[in-house]
This record gives structure tokens, C-alpha cells and sequence, in this order.
């Protein structure tokens, strides 16, 4: 199960002008964070805008129309709060109700259900877009929102602006019953991963892949088939998924600057993965329960 997919939710991204009533949901983002509704140890919910205002409590502004989950709209939102307390603070400063929490990206991935977690980080990726185009990149005039589409648009030069998304690709390399484990040097995390990367100009994404290989194992490969892509919103990132095999020798010459560790495993010697949300862990899991 990877994070998108929140069936039976139902994703619904075609665009809305219509004003945000108080029964819509709100998505309130701060850098790194954002604040969702806890209800009990096992559900959360995006917090309605009628949860969000009461006597005392800070004034929310809605902002950009997001999505819809379930027929329910959902608008990006900004806490607006006394310089003296930031953010992420409000739970101290005791504005909010104890029950609404500042989570950031990587907490939010655990949150459940998973559509409520899907919703969070996507909405964290459009946050940080509308912010990161605030202006114009040819005239350097402020940019407005589309009245027609997820777009920002220049009022001067007409320059029109989408949502980023960076193709990237992951690779799974095996060897019979062996495959290439990896843990990055620049990520902070205790997981073990499959080799990935981003697609630069020019590439193709098999292009992509027998350079990243390459470049952070010194391994060529054969037999290269697609398994399937996943929308990854804290990196921007649509990632495509592969399967190939090692051609040749199996000798691994790791890049120190990219990879802390690279070596192979036997399906018995695989971490576990399961109940991660990301698409490398799934294609871990397959080969580690024997499914491919």
C-alpha cells in the first residue's frame, strides 16, 4: 500500500474557484509542517474551518483551493498569529485546542487513514509551490492564481506557471535470489533503499537509471522492465519504479559521496519494510516475501 493509494477515498484534483465555507476542510502549512486534528491514537482528520475559529483562537485565512477527498473541498490555509509566538507554538501558547497538532512532513506519513495523510503531504508539496512563486521568474511581478486552473499567472508578461514535479526513478538490481541494498549519505534515515535518482536534461528515464547504477555502483544491467510510478510530494517528485538484473561482474564500487553502504542480500537477509507507504518499500517487500 503506497501512500496515494487511499481507495476506498476517492482523490479528486480537478480545480475549484468557489469560496470555502465553514464546513470545508482546511490545510494550515507552515514550513515543514502542518497542522492536522487528532481524534484518538489511530485517526486523524484535516481540521474543518469551523474547528479553527472560536473565542481566543487565531485568525485563519483561507487561501488557495487544493482538492477534494470524498466530495469534501479542501483550501490551503495560513494561522495568523502574534509575532510573539511562532507557528509551531501555538499548542504552548494554548490557542488551539490540545487536539490539534503541528505534524511535519515525515510524521504526517504515519498519520491514518491514509488519505489523510496523502491529503497532508500533497497539500505541504502546493503549499511550498504557491510560496516558491510568489513572483514572476521574466518580470518579477507578483504572481496571481489562475481563475481557470492550478496555475500561477503573471498580470503583466502572462507568464503561466504548474505545480513542480520532478521525475525521478528507483531500481531494484538482483542477482537470483540477491539484491542491491543501499543507504544514502545525504538522507537522514535508518532504512535501507533500492539506487535512485533524478532524470536530468535530456535523459530518458532508462538513460536515467543505467547512469545513476553507474555513477553509484559501478554495476551494469540487463533485462530492464518498468513495475510502476508513485506521486512522492516531499520531493516533488513522480517516481518510476524498475526491475533489471546485474550484467556481468557483481563487484560493487560505491560512491562514498552519495552512498554510506551498497551491498547485496538474500531474501532472508532483507530488513523489513512493511507498512512503509513509500514505492521502494513495496518492491523491497515483494522480493523479501518471495513475490517476484
Amino acid at each position: 500500500m503506497m501512500i496515494q493509494e487511499i481507495a476506498p477515498h476517492v482523490y479528486d484534483r480537478s480545480y475549484d474557484t468557489r469560496p470555502a465555507t465553514a464546513e470545508d476542510r482546511v490545510l494550515c502549512c507552515v514550513p515543514g509542517k502542518v497542522l492536522l486534528h487528532k481524534i484518538d491514537e489511530e485517526t486523524w482528520e484535516i481540521p474543518r474551518l469551523c474547528q479553527l475559529q472560536g473565542e481566543g483562537y487565531p485568525e485563519v485565512k483561507v487561501g488557495n483551493y487544493l482538492f477534494r477527498i470524498d466530495g469534501e473541498n479542501c483550501y490551503l490555509g495560513q494561522v495568523c498569529l502574534d509575532e510573539t509566538v511562532p507557528a509551531d507554538g501555538i499548542l504552548e501558547s494554548g490557542v488551539l485546542p490540545e487536539d490539534m497538532i503541528w505534524y511535519t512532513g515525515q510524521q504526517a506519513r504515519d498519520v491514518r487513514p491514509l488519505a489523510v495523510s496523502f491529503a497532508a503531504v500533497t497539500g505541504q508539496q502546493l503549499s511550498r509551490w504557491y510560496k516558491n512563486r510568489s513572483f514572476c521568474g521574466r518580470c518579477g511581478e507578483r504572481m496571481e492564481p489562475s481563475k481557470v486552473e492550478r496555475a500561477m499567472v503573471c498580470p503583466h508578461c502572462g507568464l503561466t506557471e504548474y505545480p513542480r514535479i520532478c521525475p525521478g526513478v528507483i531500481v531494484a538490481i538482483t542477482d537470483g535470489d540477491r539484491i542491491l541494498l543501499t543507504r544514502s549519505k545525504q538522507l537522514v534515515t535508518r532504512n535501507y533503499a533500492l539506487i535512485s535518482g533524478y532524470v536530468e536534461i535530456g535523459e530518458s528515464l532508462e538513460q536515467t537509471i543505467e547512469r545513476e547504477v553507474m555513477e553509484e555502483v559501478g554495476l551494469k544491467i540487463k533485462n530492464l522492465r518498468y513495475y510502476k510510478s508513485q506521486p512522492w510530494g516531499f520531493s516533488d517528485t513522480l517516481m518510476v519504479g524498475y526491475w533489471c538484473e546485474v550484467d556481468g561482474p557483481t563487484e560493487i564500487h560505491r560512491d562514498d559521496s552519495e552512498l554510506s553502504e551498497a551491498f547485496w542480500a538474500t531474501r532472508e537477509e532483507m530488513p523489513s519494510r512493511a507498512g512503509d507507504v513509500s514505492l521502494t518499500a513495496e518492491m523491497m517487500e515483494l522480493f523479501r516475501n518471495h513475490q517476484i
